[in-house]
Parts: C-alpha cells; sequence; structure tokens
C-alpha cells in the first residue's frame, strides 16, 4: 500500500514538472499575436481597362453570432486602390458580396477543412479538440487525472493556447463587355429528412461572370481574448480581399 502510494506521488510529480514545462513552452512559443489568412480558391479578375470598369459595390453580411463589421474597410481599401464606390449594382463593373460565416475560438484543424471545402459549403463542425490515449489501462488515467489535478492547474488555468478564427465567402460579380453573355447555371439539393431531397436546377443568361472562393483568417496567442484579435482578423480579412482586384 504504501509502495503504491509512493509510487502514485511520483508520478504526480513528474507530470505536475512535464506539465509546467509544456505550460512554459507554449508560453515562449506562442506570446506574440499571429494572423494568417488562407483561401480555398484562386481568383483572377480581368484587368481593369478604363475609368468606367474600375467601379464596385459592395454588400457585406453578417451571419455570425458575433460583431464583425468589414464593409467600411472594404470601401476604404478599394477606393485607395483607385476604384469608385457607386451606389447601385447596375452602375458597377464588379459587385463584391461577402458574408461573415463564423467568428470565434476554434479547433485549428477543423477550421481548415472547412475552408477547404470551399464556398457555400453545408456546416462546419467546430470547437475544441478530443485528446486520445492509445491502450491507456487504469494506471495510466490515474496518472492523467493526477496531471489534470495538480500540474494542469498551470497548463490549463494560466497558459491557454487559444485559436480564433474567421471563415468567410466572397463572390464577386464582374460584368462581362459588350455583346458578351454568360450561361449561370445553379442547382440546389434540398434535403427531406434523412433518407430523400429534391434537386432544384435554373439558369440564365446574365451580363456577369461569377467568381467564388472562401477565406480563414486566424489568430493565434497564449490568453488571447476576442477584443485583441477582433480589430487584426478584420485587416487581415479585408487585405485579402483587396488583393483579388
Amino acid at each position: 500500500m504504501i509502495k503504491n502510494l509512493q509510487s502514485a506521488l511520483s508520478l504526480a510529480a513528474a507530470l505536475s514538472l512535464l506539465s509546467g514545462c509544456a505550460a512554459t513552452q507554449v508560453a515562449l512559443s506562442k506570446k506574440n499575436l499571429d494572423v494568417q489568412t488562407k483561401m480555398s480558391a484562386t481568383l483572377f479578375l480581368d484587368p481593369a481597362e478604363d475609368d468606367k470598369s474600375r467601379t464596385f459595390f459592395v454588400q457585406a453580411k453578417n451571419s455570425s453570432d458575433k460583431d464583425f463589421e468589414v464593409a467600411t474597410e472594404l470601401r476604404r481599401a478599394l477606393s485607395a486602390k483607385g476604384f469608385k464606390l457607386v451606389e447601385s449594382p447596375r452602375q458597377a463593373h464588379y459587385v463584391l458580396q461577402v458574408n461573415v460565416l463564423q467568428v470565434g475560438k476554434t479547433d485549428p484543424s477543423a477550421a481548415e477543412a472547412a475552408v477547404y471545402r470551399g464556398y457555400g459549403s453545408d456546416g462546419f463542425a467546430l470547437g475544441a479538440g478530443t485528446a486520445y490515449v492509445a491502450g491507456a489501462n487504469d494506471q495510466t488515467m490515474v496518472g492523467m487525472g493526477i496531471l489534470g489535478s495538480i500540474g494542469g492547474v498551470v497548463a490549463d488555468s494560466l497558459v491557454k493556447d487559444v485559436h480564433f478564427s474567421v471563415i468567410t465567402d466572397v463572390q464577386i460579380k464582374e460584368r462581362l463587355g459588350k455583346g458578351k453573355k454568360a450561361r449561370n447555371i445553379a442547382i440546389h439539393h434540398n434535403g427531406s429528412g434523412t433518407s430523400g431531397g429534391t434537386v432544384s436546377t435554373f439558369a440564365e443568361n446574365s451580363d456577369w461572370k461569377i467568381h467564388q472562393t472562401r477565406i480563414l483568417s486566424s489568430a493565434n496567442k497564449v490568453n488571447l481574448d476576442f477584443a485583441e484579435a477582433q480589430p487584426q482578423l478584420q485587416t487581415a480579412l479585408v487585405r485579402s480581399i483587396a488583393a483579388i482586384f
């Protein structure tokens, strides 16, 4: 009995030390805010040849549960590149449509999977990942419990590796030249329960060439809160979209 207790205490001490080292490593390696953007597909627009083709209209929406506004910055960024903002899509050569789908803490792997599924894909599972220990026995689980209750105080309470992400769908409509028409065909899959559904299609002649992509903007830092991450995420998203033009 005493021998088992000594072994448990030794294991607790070792795990506490390892936890402290891990927490220190995370704190040092991620002390600075790291903001990145990734695009699901590259978009190429035809070069604007004259002032008439350097006009744009912006429609920005936010269907997430966070206050995240990019329309003003987008208008400012495109204006700085020599484009003229117009009040109606009928006057525009480019119509930029943006919808912010998700804003918040995420598991980085789940966020990347969501963006690579591309524009308009179905819902995505975002959240904390689950740890799994292969072949764990009762003694291992006891050790893990000790880690959570003793050493984990530092790793879990004082040092948190926090990831925030913003996932945005972007659609750009580019007006075709005089005498040109596009044939746009849309297909919608409408589910019904778990075993059936319907497919709806429609086609139309249009004056617009349509480009679509999805953008992941991510921020990572130790003990990061949303108030610090938000302006950097907004700036990164705007920069990524403006760079298409």
